[in-house]
């Protein structure tokens, strides 16, 4: 593939992730869009468990198994290494599309909040979840992340530098910030509904599976410096006294230990 239509490809590919993501906030705030996790016309409950569970299924099956590097060694003797990233970003978006259309409701309400402060706290928190997810992309490299960065240089016929290990602000305090972020938006409801209580759990499952293969996969990259960062900051809730600067220890010091 070309670099001008890598370039197209890859901008295909994250216009489409903004729009899906963008829907994603409406869907799981049941804010006024087409479909929302709570909208519709519920069936039979036993039918609408087992079409929810797949598409969760299918997502989870798909955003891990395509991430993992040994499935990226066999996917670019098929696909070109520049659009890798974005190909994922495609896939990954046209499995949350499926789910957005065909998801079952379950309006069957499981708690609900009637204190006014109570359902603004929430909705407070749900949206500073979601600002979390999208502050923590830019954090490492938003573009790189989704694809863009990769099809940028095929285009300018520059090499993309190796992976290099940083912690930068709210990386220096929890390991996963944007995995904490989807938690927040996702639990953070005045309304928990059985529906979005299967999928609160679901995902929130899914993230915990999640982070130790992406773990196992940075501890390969890195070894002992990812070990040690590991050591010192917690995975999703911020310890403070657990901390220690992980800036102030060097690649060489780590060697050591």
């Amino acid at each position: 593939m070309g670099g001008l239509a890598s370039v197209l490809y890859g901008g295909v590919a994250y216009t489409l992730f903004l729009g899906t993501i963008l829907y994603a906030i409406a869907f799981v705030g049941n804010l006024p869009v087409p479909k929302t996790i709570d909208s519709g016309a519920a069936g039979p409950l036993p039918f609408a468990l087992i079409v929810d569970t797949a598409l969760l299924a299918l997502f989870a099956v798909q955003h891990s198994a395509m991430a993992r590097p040994a499935f990226k060694r066999w996917w670019t003797k098929l696909v070109p290494e520049p659009v890798e990233r974005a190909t994922y970003v495609l896939f990954s978006n046209f499995a949350l599309i499926l789910l957005f259309w065909q998801w079952q409701p379950m309006p069957q309400p499981i708690w609900s909040v009637a204190d006014r402060t109570g359902a603004f706290v929430l909705q407070v928190v749900f949206w500073a979840g979601w600002g979390l997810v999208f502050l923590s992309t830019f954090l490492i490299n938003h573009f790189e992340l989704f694809g863009l960065r990769q099809v940028w240089c095929r285009l300018t016929g520059t090499t993309l530098p190796p992976p290099a290990f940083r912690t930068p602000s709210l990386y220096r305090h929890v390991r996963h910030p944007l995995y904490l972020g989807f938690l927040l938006a996702f639990w953070s409801t005045p309304v928990m509904t059985m529906g979005h209580l299967l999928f609160a759990a679901a995902t929130t499952g899914y993230i915990l599976i999640a982070i130790q293969l992406e773990e196992r996969d940075m501890i390969a990259t890195f070894g002992k410096r990812y070990r040690r960062y590991r050591e010192q900051v917690s995975m999703l809730i911020p310890v403070p006294w657990r901390r220690v600067p992980f800036e102030e220890i060097s690649a060489a010091d780590i060697d050591k230990l």
